[in-house]
């Protein structure tokens, strides 16, 4: 029996098929989307949210957040656009790989404020029901680094190693010798498979403690951007890509510390507030049984929560306080 020596790489990570290009990093990004909006969905909905609400949010989310994601990877990593040799206009190219979580999510956020407040859906409730798919979105998307050979860690000889070839981003593969023959850089820690791995264990994380707790106003998004940044802190340390540096150490690490400290922060300031109840589902179903044909998405109380006590008892609520109104309610 042979022992796996390290793991492998594509030399390819761009399939012509005809005129158009099918890229790896691409469908691995478009797949982590899918799923984020699946199980978002259905969190959602359980909360007592619409079907549509996740999708129809999503429209403005999703390109807010990849605009977010590549103006943060432009500004840390500026070098390959700006830099000597560099080309401006492949800041454009986000189909060759890079986007930054931490802009992703601050723009992301942004989109996501928009749609909640044109359907009068609390966002903090609404991000709690998103924040396993978003994580479980990151992994996917990780294995996109995978495909286009980036973002690996310092050279190592253990088993779990990660052959990287000589690449070509503007082609999407590898570099070939005389021989015709894929050119091997080296073997490097895998980040890509750690933080994969990490955030897996993030979604499972978030899943349990918003049973076990009953998270609520931001709490389980909160929990999912603390637990990411513990993982994110370590990985960044083994990380040798190009990337903005202060007093020697990686910009990355810096956001992921405070980062990582306001999301704490949030979950203690927040700690004890009774969970959320969502009506949007009912009140929607409601209308079309009543066949009256109304957008429940135009009525003032539709979106608005109703708070309960936190041990959960039934048919006991409280009207919500003017500070847990959401902006536009």
């Amino acid at each position: 029996m042979t022992v796996l020596a390290a793991i492998p790489s594509p030399t390819q990570g761009v399939w012509e098929l005809g005129p158009f290009p099918l890229r790896g990093y691409a469908l691995c990004i478009i797949a982590g989307i899918v799923v984020a909006c699946w199980l978002g969905n259905r969190r959602w909905v359980a909360r007592g949210g619409a079907p549509g609400d996740v999708l129809d949010i999503a429209v403005w989310m999703v390109p807010f957040g990849i605009i977010g994601g590549r103006i943060y990877h432009v500004l840390t990593t500026p070098e390959p656009y700006f830099g000597e040799g560099g080309d401006p206009i492949r800041a454009l190219a986000i189909w060759e790989g890079g986007l930054g979580i931490w802009g992703a999510i601050a723009l992301g956020g942004v989109g996501a404020w928009i749609g909640c407040r044109r359907r009068r859906i609390p966002l903090p409730a609404f991000a709690d029901a998103l924040a396993p798919g978003i994580v479980l979105a990151q992994a996917i998307g990780r294995l996109g680094n995978w495909f286009n050979n980036e973002l690996y860690g310092r050279a190592t000889d253990l088993p779990w190693g990660l052959t990287i070839h000589q690449w070509d981003s503007s082609a999407g593969r590898a570099l070939t010798g005389a021989d015709g023959r894929a050119e091997v850089l080296g073997t490097f820690q895998p980040t890509f498979l750690y933080e994969l791995l990490w955030d897996v264990g993030v979604a499972l994380l978030v899943i349990w403690a918003d049973r076990r707790f009953r998270l609520s106003h931001g709490r389980a998004f909160a929990l999912y951007v603390a637990a990411y940044c513990v993982g994110r802190l370590w990985i960044e340390t083994l990380r040798i890509d190009t990337a903005e540096h202060f007093f020697g150490v990686r910009l990355n690490v810096f956001t992921s510390i405070v980062v990582g400290l306001l999301a704490v922060a949030y979950l203690v300031a927040q700690r004890g507030r009774p969970r959320e109840v969502i009506t949007r589902g009912a009140e929607e179903a409601g209308a079309r049984e009543d066949g009256a044909g109304a957008d429940p998405s135009t009525e003032p109380s539709g979106g608005h929560p109703v708070e309960t006590p936190a041990d959960g008892a039934a048919g006991r609520r409280t009207p919500p306080d003017e500070g847990d109104r959401p902006a536009g309610g």
